[in-house]
């Protein structure tokens, strides 16, 4: 971290999107205890951890500009953005064939998994203050990475966070420009116990299942370490890079 960075407690001002999950929830609490003054964001507005809640549909542009607005003027330094889905909310799951492709579903993950993002992006990272540093930082998904892909299989999660992660490198790019002290990055929390993971907990190896509040203070000690010039890229819970 740089010097600008270390002017005062960071974060001061904090905002997460998904906060009635797993993940988010904790993630509140810890940022809470942390000292900051944290907004969570559900459909519910439900206040988590001593965060003030507030509404947002992922699916609804207006509901996400609407808060944007709302901060302004008192920007966050700090927005994480912890939705996502595996299981669509009709109950389909990944797929493990192409076969069982279907337009509908391919369009739900990446309208879920990367159009929504996308769009706290477009009004968050704008408002995010210029002068010191701020971290923009999405949950992003190991299958993402086109390199490390050996297995093959849920086509439509892949894809969606594959997609979102050249976002983030976009936006990095875009961002260097106007906002030098920015990092916006992907994470990769490692399997959680959460209700996107539990279809899939049955066959995990003993010790691999993380529980949100570890996975949480996880993440947040990576993004307490990343520097401007790790803008653009997916970390996992450990500080590793992960490629492309």
């Amino acid at each position: 971290m740089d010097d600008v960075g270390q002017q005062a407690p960071w974060p001061q001002r904090a905002v997460v999107f998904g906060a009635s999950g797993a993940i988010g929830g904790a993630l509140c609490r810890q940022l809470v205890e942390g000292g900051a003054t944290v907004m969570a964001g559900s459909r519910s507005g439900t206040a988590i951890g001593g965060a003030t809640g507030f509404r947002f549909d992922l699916m609804d542009e207006g509901s996400i500009a609407s808060i944007a607005a709302e901060l302004k003027e008192v920007p966050p330094d700090c927005v994480i953005v912890a939705t996502g889905s595996l299981t669509l909310p009709e109950g389909t799951g990944p797929e493990k064939s192409l076969k069982q492709l279907s337009p509908d579903a391919m369009a739900q993950a990446f309208a879920l998994n990367t159009i929504g993002p996308a769009m706290i992006a477009k009004h968050f990272l704008p408002i995010m203050p210029r002068d010191r540093r701020s971290v923009f930082a999405a949950l992003s998904a190991r299958v993402g990475s086109i390199s490390d892909n050996r297995l093959g299989g849920w086509h439509s999660y892949r894809a969606s966070k594959t997609a979102l992660n050249m976002l983030i490198r976009n936006f990095a790019i875009e961002m260097r420009r106007t906002h030098e002290h920015a990092i916006i990055v992907g994470m990769h929390p490692g399997t959680v116990n959460s209700n996107l993971s539990k279809p899939f907990q049955a066959n995990l190896p003993a010790g691999q299942l993380t529980d949100p509040d570890d996975a949480a203070c996880n993440l947040l000690a990576v993004i307490g370490k990343l520097e401007p010039h790790n803008s653009g890229n997916v970390f996992d819970w450990q500080g590793r890079e992960i490629p492309a």
